[in-house]
């Protein structure tokens, strides 16, 4: 098994993201390639899920990503919101705004619940907040940035406040 999963089934947290992380990035770029690695990732899933782990994929918001991730028995997607927080003008956050909701419906329809993250701040989580199918997102370096200014009460409370 990846070292990593051997961790997992270790340390056994409640919940498992699969991402994509290479040891040269400073953060994610782009969501796992679950249609292109199938075999191994439903693998993967089920191992953790027997260790009694719910899991989630860290996909982006692409109809064959979400078709993929529904095969593999994960319970969730976290869809990959970073090109929808970098798009610049109205139009480019229209059109991945769109995106995401697509995504966001094929991913229901499958069977799948849905989280968000990646990129997300004080001003670009709002447009997400009103997608309803979302149960989380996955906000941590906007609020810890913040944090550094307001302290890590307010920051959180003022978050909080924005996703209800």
């Amino acid at each position: 098994a990846d070292p990593i999963v051997r961790i997992a089934l270790k340390v056994k947290p409640d919940q498992c993201t699969l991402v994509p992380e290479k040891r040269q990035e400073v953060t994610t770029e782009g969501g796992l390639d679950v249609a292109g690695r199938l075999a191994h990732i439903t693998a993967v899933v089920k191992k953790l899920q027997k260790g009694g782990m719910t899991v989630s994929l860290f996909v982006d918001p692409e109809p064959e990503q979400i078709q993929a991730s529904a095969k593999t028995g994960a319970e969730f997607i976290e869809i990959h919101t970073g090109a929808s927080a970098n798009a610049l003008g109205k139009k480019t956050s229209r059109a991945e705004l769109e995106k995401i909701k697509r995504a966001v419906t094929l991913a229901r329809q499958a069977g799948l619940r849905v989280n968000a993250g990646h990129g997300l701040n004080y001003t670009n989580v709002i447009p997400l907040t009103k997608i309803p199918a979302f149960e989380e997102f996955n906000i941590g370096h906007s609020i810890v940035s913040r944090a550094v200014m307001v302290g890590l009460d307010r920051a959180v409370r003022d978050m909080k406040k924005l996703l209800k």
